[in-house]
């Protein structure tokens, strides 16, 4: 006997059922679409996060620049000239973020903030300190990459002082 005569015969082919490739066509296509929507809904998902985590940013930096705003009208209040105003901004502003040391960026940020005070204590016009805000924020984006407002989302531990 030779080693081809052992195996066994292959069985004959079948015929075609129609129904079952109709069938497995009717499935092929449920699983086409069960990918699609599962696709569609991680999609969906991430963009609806990405969406509520700027709404967020936005509204987080809103509440920051209607603050910081409110407080430098504050300190303006009963300001004589245009250069005590800048004096009052800066130091707010050093305060509101803890800066208690100078640094060249600092300074830089602080110099740059001058015309806001400037623009919220003279009142030109109603825009004015908006559009100073707006420039200066502009401004914080450009030159550091990031928003003006994302200073004030680091806190600040406070440090114990030892004496020697």
């Amino acid at each position: 006997m030779s080693p081809e005569t052992d195996l066994p015969a292959p069985p004959p082919e079948a015929a075609p059922d129609p129904a079952r490739e109709a069938r497995a066509a009717v499935l092929a296509r449920l699983d086409a679409a069960k990918v699609a929507a599962d696709v569609a809904e991680t999609a969906y998902r991430a963009e609806a996060a990405r969406r509520t985590e700027e709404l967020a940013r936005d509204r987080a930096h809103a509440w920051r620049r209607a603050d910081l705003m409110r407080s430098l009208a504050t300190a303006l209040d009963g300001i004589g000239d245009a250069e005590m105003a800048v004096a009052a901004g800066q130091a707010l502003l050093r305060a509101r973020l803890g800066w208690s040391d100078d640094s060249e960026a600092r300074a830089e940020v602080l110099v740059r903030f001058a015309p806001v005070a400037v623009a919220l204590f003279e009142m030109e016009s109603e825009t004015a300190p908006q559009t100073a805000l707006a420039a200066f924020e502009d401004w914080y984006a450009t030159t550091r990459q990031s928003a003006f407002w994302y200073l004030f989302e680091h806190y600040l531990p406070d440090t114990p002082l030892v004496d020697f």
